[in-house]
């Protein structure tokens, strides 16, 4: 299937609801903006209701043949594939990663959707053996109705695709909310998805700004027909949605905030401990839920590897996603390089010290040098507090043993990398 679109062609303003572009009832719009400079990409609808489209959908899509929800997936894949120069172009656009990432998540986000459209086809039940002669048991697989999607900002593409696949591949229809930061490549991809072939009402995608994103959920907790929530993004809202929709015993699927310690012994190689780092933290800005969001390092090897680290960091190209060359895009708004800040002169005010760069220094509106605080004995914000950010502070273990301060302090089950 070949159809290629403009950069124009796939900026959308409206909601997408049973089939058609729709503002929102109230006419309320909020802006999209370009992180890097702060321009005004487009004025989007605020929020809107497509429960009763899906609802009216929901009994055909469900009892379309596997293999025909399949070539409908299939035929979306391929559209992503065909359109993911323009698609990389759009996440750049509207979250500020660089192109080559923003490319790299429309190949990953599609292979969601071209593996679940395989498992369209192999939806299986299970004989159960027999319990007492003359009866036979089985399990049959159906779909469980509609499934509200709400997606977070750093991966605007990927994770709506690994939500929305899913879902129609076992028959259900979707009513989705993206963030408020990057609705536009989600309703892109909704409108590759209605040229492929999903019936109007099987998924419906509506924009919501902060205000206003809570009224816009709560439809979704309250209306028993809404059968399934999946949720990516901090644990507070997740709770949120947990407590919210119990009262109709939805389904839930959360994929909560990340902590992610980075830990480097004295036998560890350096050099592939520093690479290590660089391409786990500075990913995306270092806006993903899995990188590091705190540096523990062996106090014997402490100030190599520091010094190792400041100059991989000094070294990093931080610009606009538009420049070829960009390795680090801007912070997605301004609170979060207002967090930052704040984090990098906590450190520095509790006796770190700052390598190459001053805290102070911006080279944009949203754009903040690649900071790096290096710490002895002070606790500060950077080291207590998983956010995501660019900033890296580095902390010296003493030992190897289990009962080090530092890991008594942090009792939590994180992702740890042991290099």
């Amino acid at each position: 299937m070949t159809q290629r679109f403009t950069l124009e062609d796939l900026i959308k303003a409206d909601n997408f609801i049973d089939g058609k572009w729709m503002p929102a009832a109230s006419g309320k719009r909020f802006a999209v903006t370009d992180p890097a400079t702060g321009k005004v990409i487009v004025q989007v609808a605020d929020s809107g209701a497509a429960t009763d489209a899906a609802a009216r959908a929901f009994p055909a899509w469900r009892d379309t043949l596997p293999k025909d929800r399949a070539a409908v997936l299939h035929r979306w894949h391929a559209l992503m594939i065909e359109n993911a120069d323009v698609l990389g172009r759009l996440i750049s656009l509207e979250q500020g990663k660089p192109f080559a990432e923003g490319k790299g998540e429309v190949m990953y986000g599609a292979s969601y959707v071209a593996w679940f459209a395989d498992e369209a086809t192999r939806i299986y039940g299970d004989i159960i053996p027999q319990q007492a002669r003359g009866k036979r048991m089985s399990t049959i697989k159906e779909p469980v109705g509609i499934v509200a999607a709400i997606t977070p900002w750093n991966f605007p593409l990927a994770m709506i695709a690994r939500k929305i696949a899913p879902a129609l591949a076992a028959g259900c229809t979707v009513v989705g909310k993206p963030a408020e930061d990057t609705p536009l490549t989600a309703l892109a991809l909704v409108m590759l998805a209605h040229e492929a072939g999903v019936p109007a009402g099987a998924l419906n995608l509506i924009s919501a700004s902060r205000e206003n994103a809570v009224e816009a959920v709560k439809d979704w907790l309250d209306d028993g027909r809404v059968r399934k929530i999946t949720f990516t993004g901090s644990t507070p809202v997740g709770k949120y949605l947990a407590r919210e929709s119990a009262a109709t015993l939805k389904k839930l699927s959360l994929e909560l905030g990340g902590n992610a310690p980075f830990i480097v012994f004295d036998d560890a190689d350096l050099d592939a401990a520093v690479a290590g780092l660089m391409a786990a933290k500075f990913r995306n800005g270092g806006q993903t839920c899995v990188c590091p969001n705190r540096v523990y390092v062996q106090s014997s090897v402490y100030e190599k590897f520091g010094d190792l680290l400041a100059k991989r960091v000094g070294a990093l190209k931080v610009a606009a996603a538009t420049d070829p060359d960009a390795q680090i895009g801007p912070m997605i708004n301004t609170r979060a390089v207002e967090k930052i800040a704040r984090h990098v002169d906590d450190a520095i005010e509790r006796g770190a010290r700052a390598d190459r760069r001053q805290a102070s220094e911006r080279t944009g509106r949203e754009l903040v040098r690649a900071d790096r605080a290096r710490r002895c004995d002070a606790r500060h914000a950077v080291e207590l507090r998983g956010n995501l950010r660019p900033g890296r502070a580095a902390v010296p273990l003493r030992r190897r043993s289990r009962s080090d301060p530092r890991r008594q302090r942090h009792a939590v089950r994180p992702r740890v990398v042991l290099l």
